[in-house]
C-alpha cells in the first residue's frame, strides 16, 4: 500500500504541474521557483509533513518536498543557532541533494547544447 500511495500522490503532484505548465504561460524555472516555496509555505504551517508521512517518497521527492526540506532545516537550525541559523540551515538541511543537482546539471550542460527559449 505505500508503494500505491507514493505512486498516486508523486503523480497527481507531477499532473498538476505539467497542467500549470500546458495552461499557463510560466517558464518552467518560475514554475519551480513557485513549487520550492509553496512546499516551504506548506511545511511552515505544518500540512506537509502529514503528506510526506502518507505518501513517503511520493511526497518527499518532488520539489515541493524540497522547499519543505529547507524549512525543515532552517527551522532547526534557527531553534539551535538563532538568527544565524535562518542563513545556514537550507543548506546543511539540503546539502547532498544541492551540490549532486549542481554537479549533475553542469555536467548535463557539457553533454547536450543549452539554448534559450524563445
Amino acid at each position: 500500500m505505500d508503494y500505491w500511495n507514493a505512486f498516486w500522490v508523486g503523480g497527481l503532484i507531477c499532473a498538476l504541474v505539467q497542467i500549470l505548465l500546458d495552461k499557463t504561460k510560466l517558464m518552467p524555472g518560475r514554475v519551480m521557483v513557485l513549487l520550492v516555496c509553496t512546499g516551504t509555505l506548506l511545511g511552515a504551517i505544518g500540512i506537509y509533513q502529514p503528506l510526506i508521512d502518507f505518501a513517503g517518497a511520493g511526497a518527499s521527492v518532488p520539489l515541493l518536498g524540497f522547499g519543505n526540506t529547507l524549512w525543515k532545516g532552517m527551522k532547526e537550525a534557527i531553534d539551535t543557532d538563532g538568527f544565524i541559523g535562518l542563513f545556514k540551515g537550507g543548506f546543511t538541511a539540503c546539502a547532498a541533494g544541492v551540490s549532486a543537482a549542481l554537479i549533475f546539471s553542469y555536467i548535463a550542460s557539457w553533454i547536450f547544447k543549452p539554448k534559450m527559449k524563445e
